[in-house]
């Protein structure tokens, strides 16, 4: 059995995080990934903003940051430009990333700054009251869309890989080993990465659009997935309503806070 204890804050259990809800799932798979990378608790400075994801820094040892709505990753920013020598994983939501968030979030990708960002995507703003999110789907009700959105939604993935990423990938709640592999490999990923996770809000999303309990959510999110290597022989019809899995980006880029370190020797060796 993994021992998860050694990396959490015992005295903060239980979780807050409602029944079915997939949040849990990811963050056991992050410390298996963690764990198998071998970083010491030092090494990691975890930071969050405002949602149900983000409360997730509150559960674990590591150094973190509990940060404000949308804010995450221009905190997580001046942490590693501080302190380049730390891992630095930001933990955030669908609205919290790409809604108040959503210049922090295209900019530090533009920059390949090197910060490891695990999005939370359950298509609904659960924690603040079920307002309609970025990725909320076209239809689909939420308390500020009484009647459906008609709204189209954000691909959180494709936005990451148009503004220069090294590494984007896509994943459920479903699929956890996979999932471990894939936040393993943005981990040791030198630059932006993403990991797109889709999780089950049963509470906010699931039980407005009568979806089912959460074990019913995920079961649905194992029948909707694709991956990327079947969808590139399917039509744009038969993908409607699919979610596409697996790594979109994994290339070589330069770095921001290396280059950044190359100006500062060259301009103290003036």
């Amino acid at each position: 059995m993994f021992d998860y204890d050694k990396y959490l804050r015992l005295n903060k259990l239980p979780l807050i995080w409602c029944a079915g809800c997939g949040d849990g799932i990811v963050l056991k798979s992050m410390l298996r990934a963690i764990d198998r990378i071998g970083l010491s608790k030092d090494e990691i400075c975890m930071v969050s903003g405002i949602g149900c994801s983000s409360r997730l820094t509150g559960y674990v040892d590591f150094n973190t940051l509990h940060t404000t709505h949308g804010r995450a990753i221009a905190f997580a920013t001046g942490v590693k430009m501080v302190k380049p020598e730390m891992t630095v994983i930001v933990v955030t939501g669908d609205g919290d990333a790409t809604a108040i968030g959503g210049n922090h979030y295209i900019h530090a990708a533009r920059r390949n700054i090197d910060i490891t960002v695990i999005l939370f995507n359950n298509n609904i703003y659960g924690m603040t009251g079920g307002q309609l999110s970025p990725t909320t789907p076209f239809g689909f009700k939420a308390s500020t869309a009484p009647f459906g959105s008609v709204e189209n939604t954000f691909n959180i993935s494709g936005l990451a890989e148009a503004a220069g990423a090294s590494f984007v990938g896509r994943g459920t709640v479903y699929d956890a080993i996979k999932l471990d592999r894939m936040i393993e490999k943005a981990i040791r990923k030198k630059g932006f990465s993403v990991v797109e996770v889709m999780t089950p809000c049963p509470t906010a999303f699931g039980r407005r659009n009568r979806l089912g309990s959460g074990a019913d959510m995920i079961k649905q999110l194992k029948e909707d997935s694709v991956s990327i290597e079947k969808a590139s022989s399917m039509t744009a019809e038969e993908l409607n309503g699919k979610v596409v899995t697996g790594i979109f980006v994994d290339k070589e880029l330069p770095e921001y806070t290396a280059n950044y370190q190359k100006l500062i020797e060259q301009l103290q060796g003036r």
